[in-house]
């Protein structure tokens, strides 16, 4: 395969973050096959997310930070500046790609950033996401919707890390959050963005180039 789909990359600064997940459920709902996948980068101002099957006990006391009920896998997690978050609005399959391959992949693409900085990183099979020793680093969660994807992953960089306290990170409790800071890693955020970003498209495009290699999978 000589070429690869398109892939645009929006890099949307400090965004809200309800208005920017309905922004995702649109974009999604008047998807064509002709529509480019994208992939948006963003920070968000302090906010709770509730996944479609979350618990609210795990949301461990009440603050004044808001708590939004949405539509991906999972349980409570937290986002705020200094977090890079990376959305993904894929056609799956048009990548060829499944969910667990997918959610491989972006754990990868975070392990890498962290291993071109000295930091060893590992996925669980159990609780997908990306931990540094028993710290939790990186969380996942996707929304699929006609064979399209969206949501994707946040990785924690340089942010106040308090309002973690407030809960059982993505429902486990007593699990640890860290943060690239904590680790050394002092590289100015948008250059860490860059290298994920680097990380999810080629990752992408590697795996693309792998199922076309494959015998009788030939794109027409």
């Amino acid at each position: 395969m000589n070429s690869h789909p398109p892939l645009h990359i929006r890099a949307l600064g400090l965004v809200e973050y309800e208005p920017t997940w309905r922004a995702m459920q649109r974009f999604t709902a008047a998807r064509t096959r002709d529509t480019a996948d994208e992939i948006w980068l963003v920070q968000h101002p302090p906010t709770y997310t509730l996944g479609q099957a979350g618990k609210p006990e795990h949301l461990l006391q009440a603050t004044t930070i808001p708590v939004v009920k949405i539509d991906r896998g999972g349980q409570i997690t937290y986002h705020g500046p200094g977090q890079i978050v990376a959305y993904l609005l894929l056609d799956l399959h048009r990548w060829q790609i499944n969910v667990r391959e997918l959610v491989r992949l972006m754990e990868h693409a975070v392990i890498g950033v962290l291993a071109e900085h000295g930091i060893k990183a590992r996925g669980r099979t159990d609780a997908p996401g990306v931990y540094v020793e028993d710290a939790k680093i990186a969380a996942l969660g996707l929304k699929i919707k006609n064979g399209c994807c969206y949501h994707g992953l946040s990785f924690n960089v340089d942010m106040d890390m308090t309002p973690f306290a407030n809960i059982n990170p993505c429902g486990y409790h007593g699990l640890r959050v860290t943060q690239c800071i904590e680790l050394g890693i002092t590289v100015p955020l948008e250059e860490l963005q860059a290298e994920l970003t680097q990380n999810l498209v080629h990752g992408l495009q590697r795996h693309l180039a792998e199922r076309y290699a494959l015998p009788g999978n030939q794109p027409n």
